[in-house]
């Protein structure tokens, strides 16, 4: 199933929207409502919605097609092992990308592959405090359902 899929989810206050290709995830966003050309039914957007709805899911099964370079896939691989319902600074996830959280150039890439990462929720930014490619309001509400 490719395309391009969203609806509106109004937990959120905006719309859901996923890219699919070769059955991996290549794109997430957050538009103000879906886009008229968008399909809206996919069974991975109906466990988004289940998620939204409270179920706990970490999607850590979802295979993701990042077009990244090395050492921000090295970031976003780090930060799929952020648990659901914890939020961790840029500092731990330097830590656990291997990067030396000290280290200006790292911490850079840290914050640079996070404002750069192409399928937030599947690679949940919302659990990093600090810049992520997840709208503000919206990683503040996906924190407050993971909580």
């Amino acid at each position: 199933m490719e395309g391009i899929y969203a609806r509106d989810a109004p937990t959120l206050g905006r719309a859901v929207q996923m890219g699919v290709v070769a059955d991996r995830v290549i794109s997430v966003s957050f538009p103000e409502e879906p886009p008229a050309d968008a399909h809206p039914d996919h069974p991975l957007l109906d466990r988004v919605f289940d998620y939204l709805d409270g179920a706990e899911d970490h999607f850590d099964d979802v295979t993701v097609g990042l077009t990244v370079p090395t050492d921000q896939r090295t970031v976003l691989e780090a930060v799929r092992n952020v648990p659901y319902g914890e939020t961790v600074d840029v500092a731990r996830v330097a830590r656990l990308a291997g990067l030396d959280d000290e280290d200006e150039a790292d911490l850079e890439t840290v914050r640079e592959a996070l404002r750069s990462n192409p399928v937030p929720l599947f690679i949940p930014d919302h659990r990093v405090a600090g810049p992520g490619a997840t709208p503000s309001a919206v990683a503040e509400r996906l924190r407050d359902l993971e909580s």
